[in-house]
Order: C-alpha cells, then structure tokens, then sequence
C-alpha cells in the first residue's frame, strides 16, 4: 500500500502538470469553437422576410380600377383501356373519365378594401385526367378571388354584374368539361370500344373591374375645403392633410361610432373642379364613388369670396355626371368658420341657403356636434326608407 503523503503528493503533481499542459490548449481553441459556432447559427438563421406594410402605407396603394384576364381550369382527359385479369379473357373497356377544371369565381370580402391585391391574371386548376378500373379524374379545385364591397364586373362596356353585397358571387371564366373515357361509349353494337376524348379547355375572358367605394355619406367639396380636416375630427380615419389643393389622391371612408353601436361610414372624395363631368381635374375616376353614397355632405370653403356659388357649382356638376344626384338627401357644411372672413361671410350665406347651413371648425372643433346629429338624422331616415323598400341597408 502507497503512503497516503506519497499519494496525495503524486496526485498533486499530476493535477499541476495537468494544468500546465491543457490551459494553453483551450485557450488557443476557445475562438475557434466560438467561430464554428457562430457560422453554424449563420447557416441556420432564416433569410430575411418582406416587412409587412403598414395600415397607412397601404392607403397610399389604393387602386380602383383593374384589367383582368382569366381562363378556367382545363378539363382532365379521358383514358383508353380495357380490363385486365387473370381467367377473364374479355374484361371489356374500364377507361375512366377526366375530371372537369375548376371555376374561377369573384367573391366578395369585407376585409379587402381595394382592388390592390387583384392580380392581372388568373388561371383555373385543371382536372385530372381519367384512370383504369373505370376511375373518374378529380375534378379542379375552385379558384376564388377576393375584391371588395362595390366592385363592378364589366366585359368591354357591358355590365355584367354588380358586387355590393357581402357575400355576392360572379363566376368570372368556366372551367372545361373532362373528356370521356372508352368505358363511356359501350353499346350494343360496340362492345370493345377504342375511343377517348380529350378534356376541353376552360373559358377565358377579360374583364375590368371597377371600384365604387361604398358609404353612408360622401364628402362633396372643391379642392382645399377641408373635407379630410373634417373627415379627421369626426373619425378615426387619417387622410392627408395640407394647405395646398388636391391633398386627397384617393378615396377615404371614415366610421363614425355613435353610443347606440350604430356606425356610419362617411367617404372623403377628392376635391371637385368645374368641369369635372367632362374629366378634367381628377374628373371622372372619383365621381362614380359618389354614386354609391346614400346621402351626401357638400362642405363649403366660408373664407372665400361669396362661397355660396361653391354649392351650385358642386350640384351642377353632380346632375352633369348623373342626372338627379344632387337631389339626395344631403346637408350644407360651411367650415373654416374660426377665421375673420369666414364670420363676416355666414350671414349672407344663411340669408341665401338659409339655416340649414351647419357652420363649424374642423381645425379647432368648434361645433361638431351640430352635424354629428344631423348625420345620425340622415342615416335613421336612410334605414327608414331601405326597410321601407323590403331591402336590408348597408352595415359596416
């Protein structure tokens, strides 16, 4: 037996000489693990995803008009054979027929508020081709494409259908029909039949789709009258505001929330100019999202000389585009009232459109009250009236 002083003494030489020899070995290596390990995570790591845009940034794509072409899905083709087994000599034709392609269908979705995400082109999947043992081919799935609330379907200058309801669906290109198989033409007077027909192709059309921007109420105004300024005070919605005219680009609708849950969707249409019905300014690509509104808002620039011609041009140039648009039920908005010339000008107007003109801020909120509950009177008589004519009115 080893004396326990010699043991532990040789142990402690060991452990020394141990140290001696392994502490400059890790050392040296540790970077080099550590290099190997961060490459390994680099390898790894995921690629890069596509930031998402922003609510606000997608407002800036806002697209209302689109071509498109679509086809259906081909149709599977029929097969050629005839069965086969064992001590059955004539098994006789077995081939299945191919399954028909799929529709291509537009379909109404709330959630989609432009026709941004409408591709230019669509195709339809296609049918399975038919089998042995009288096996029919699948048939294409349904290819469904989402577009908001108010589309038009036009095919050249006929429409075709009107989408203004959730829900509403218009098949937009039929799918082929399958092709038959041999097992489909057994008769009589042909018991080994050889025949097959090939799918048919689906149908193909090209069709323009047309946005009408469905509201409540639409803010009718010439350009720099404060129409977003008020559309911002009264929302949540945020359109572009700037002391120049011709801010707002696009359409923008706005929900205003009242205590009894009721919501009212009010639209911002880019400003009007004389001469509109005949295309000029913005012209015609935003007069048709005032068809659409139920009841209208033309708000007046009161800081302006004698504005109460702005009412007469705005109402002529409605009737000029459609022939009794003006004659909705609407209210007169006189804003910028918390400037100078703005006060020295409401008595004449009143004494002109009389006192069913609403004067109000939209920059400080001054009397906004007054046409939220004028809003709430137009909107009460406006479901009055639909639940009048047996038809459900418009929910948001």
């Amino acid at each position: 037996m080893m004396p326990s002083r010699l043991f532990s003494a040789g142990w402690r030489a060991v452990m020394e000489g141990r140290k001696r020899w392994t502490l400059p070995t890790w050392t040296v290596l540790a970077p080099r693990l550590l290099s190997i390990g961060c490459a390994d995570c680099a390898e790894h790591q995921e690629p890069p995803r596509k930031k998402l845009l922003s609510e606000k940034k997608l407002k800036r794509h806002f697209v209302d008009r689109r071509r498109l072409l679509v086809r259906g899905g081909h149709g599977g083709d029929g097969v050629s054979c005839f069965h086969s087994e064992p001590r059955k000599e004539f098994g006789g034709p077995d081939g299945g027929d191919g399954g028909s392609g799929g529709h291509v269908i537009l379909r109404v979705d709330r959630q989609v508020k432009s026709l941004l995400s409408v591709q230019s082109q669509y195709q339809g999947f296609d049918g399975e081709h038919g089998g042995r043992k009288n096996c029919f081919g699948r048939n294409g799935a349904v290819l469904y494409i989402r577009v908001p609330v108010g589309t038009l379907v036009k095919e050249g200058n006929t429409v075709l259908a009107d989408l203004s309801c959730p829900g509403d669906e218009y098949i937009a290109a039929l799918g082929g029909a399958g092709g038959k198989g041999n097992r489909f033409f057994l008769a009589n007077d042909n018991r080994a039949p050889v025949t097959c027909t090939p799918g048919q192709p689906g149908q193909e059309r090209v069709l323009f789709l047309e946005l009408k921007t469905m509201a409540h109420a639409g803010l009718v105004g010439l350009p720099n009258a404060g129409k977003s300024s008020l559309l911002r005070a009264i929302s949540n919605a945020k359109p572009a505001v700037a002391a120049y005219p011709f801010t707002t680009l696009k359409p923008h609708v706005g929900i205003v929330h009242y205590e009894d849950h009721q919501q009212i969707a009010v639209a911002d249409v880019p400003g009007l100019v004389r001469g509109a019905h005949q295309n000029r300014g913005l012209g015609l690509a935003f007069l048709r999202h005032v068809e659409r509104c139920s009841f209208l808002l033309f708000v007046l620039d009161l800081s302006v000389p004698e504005p109460w011609t702005q009412l007469d041009d705005l109402k002529h140039e409605l009737d000029k585009y459609e022939e009794g648009l003006s004659g909705r039920p609407h209210a007169v908005v006189a804003n910028k009232i918390d400037l100078p010339q703005a006060r020295a000008n409401l008595p004449e107007l009143r004494a002109r459109l009389g006192t069913k003109a609403i004067a109000l801020s939209a920059a400080t909120g001054e009397n906004l009250e007054e046409l939220l509950l004028r809003l709430k009177e137009l909107y009460d008589s406006h479901v009055a009236s639909e639940l009048q004519r047996g038809r459900q009115p418009l929910r948001w």
